[in-house]
């Protein structure tokens, strides 16, 4: 846990303290920034508050009375609702603005990890509960340079394995014997592997009607085979396999041994436009140290191009997640259709912008990433700008 920076960020955001609160490891958050076991039993209640000046303060219950040993504080006990409604007066009384992870109307549901009861109680207090998605973004979102490395240690061997794979797929059809959907997926787990990559789950491997599932992911009893005249959409996302690493995440569409047709070029066109909108967005932003930007922001960007060419009821998710140690981090995401999301785009954090247009016969979505700081925002792989010939 970093004290000294959370109290700074505090008193920068005009806030009087940030609270924690735990209980059957509901917020994992809490765990992150404040550096705890996210095993172990959490069987009672526990709160750390950390104010924006002087010493954090510690309520546990007595039964798990060492769950919070290993932070900074002074520490009360309780065993009963009342002695426990007790010591939280107590503990909170010099503070009024507390931030916590709550989301007003559940807007990031991302951050939003403590329960009505809690807010209510503490509102009967007279404490004014502050989101704190803008201080998670940046003690979860904000990454080293040695985090940034490994993102772009990511992007060239994942881009040279996409490479490969277009290769295979396109000799392979041209042979005459073409390769699954899954058989691919498969493939492109084994090369991963064996280029010092790890992944979750996936890759997304869809041809023809199958890429219109933006979260498609092949199986061995219903995948389609790969052939000439296919439309293709590969989704793939890994990082290197080390902890700590960064991920990163692309997408790419084309046509395996033939050209595009008109139609097919117009959707990936618009979806092309949309994203580069979105990049310039947070560029401009970025230009000169010019930031902050929100989230939404950039989604309304690349949503407005895509709206304007008559595709919006196509176009059926954010345009983009945060990227972290998790494939979908805490920090902001380009997003005002899922969520209206006002958190800002900080310095030194990494996303997708990933806009997409699914139609019933086949779907595009064309997906880079970008890393910023304090005075610029770049794309940290190869940008698609026409559908591959595979």
């Amino acid at each position: 846990m970093h004290l000294e920076a959370i109290q700074t960020a505090l008193r920068a955001a005009r806030l009087d303290a940030w609270l924690f609160y735990d209980h059957h490891h509901r917020d994992p958050l809490a765990a992150s920034i404040l550096g705890l076991p996210d095993t172990g039993l959490v069987s009672r209640r526990w709160y750390y508050i950390i104010p924006a000046e002087g010493e954090p303060r510690k309520l546990v219950h007595r039964i798990e009375a060492g769950k919070l040993d290993a932070l900074p504080g002074t520490r009360g006990a309780y065993s009963s609702w009342q002695e426990l409604e007790r010591g939280l007066d107590a503990m909170l009384a010099p503070f009024t603005r507390i931030a916590m992870q709550y989301s007003p109307n559940n807007d990031i549901m991302y951050v939003s990890m403590v329960d009505a009861g809690t807010v209510e109680f503490l509102r009967s207090l007279g404490k004014q509960i502050v989101s704190s998605a803008d201080l998670v973004s940046l003690f979860e979102a904000v990454l080293s340079q040695e985090q940034i490395d490994s993102h772009f240690a990511a992007q060239r061997a994942l881009d040279d394995i996409v490479n490969q794979a277009f290769q295979l797929i396109g000799s392979r059809a041209r042979a005459g014997a073409p390769l699954s959907e899954y058989e691919m997926m498969l493939w492109f787990r084994e090369a991963m592997d064996q280029a010092g990559l790890t992944t979750d789950h996936g890759p997304n491997v869809s041809v023809n009607e199958n890429s219109s599932d933006s979260h498609y992911e092949p199986s061995a009893a219903s995948s389609r085979r790969i052939s000439t005249g296919s439309f293709l959409l590969i989704d793939i996302w890994a990082r290197l396999n080390t902890p700590g690493s960064i991920w990163y995440d692309i997408t790419w569409t084309g046509v395996v041994n033939r050209e595009p047709t008109e139609h097919e070029r117009v959707i990936f066109a618009c979806v092309r436009d949309a994203r580069d909108a979105a990049i310039d967005t947070v560029r401009a932003a970025f230009t000169d140290g010019g930031y902050p930007i929100s989230g939404f922001q950039a989604d309304d960007a690349a949503r407005n191009v895509v709206n304007a060419a008559g595709h919006g009821q196509y176009f059926t998710h954010r345009t983009g997640h945060n990227i972290g140690t998790e494939i979908h981090g805490a920090g902001a995401n380009l997003d005002n259709f899922e969520t209206h999301d006002t958190r800002r785009i900080l310095p030194f954090t990494c996303f997708s912008v990933e806009p997409g247009i699914y139609l019933p016969e086949f779907g595009v979505r064309s997906e880079i990433n970008m890393v910023t700081t304090h005075d610029h925002a770049a794309v940290t792989g190869r940008i698609q700008r026409e559908l591959v010939r595979i």
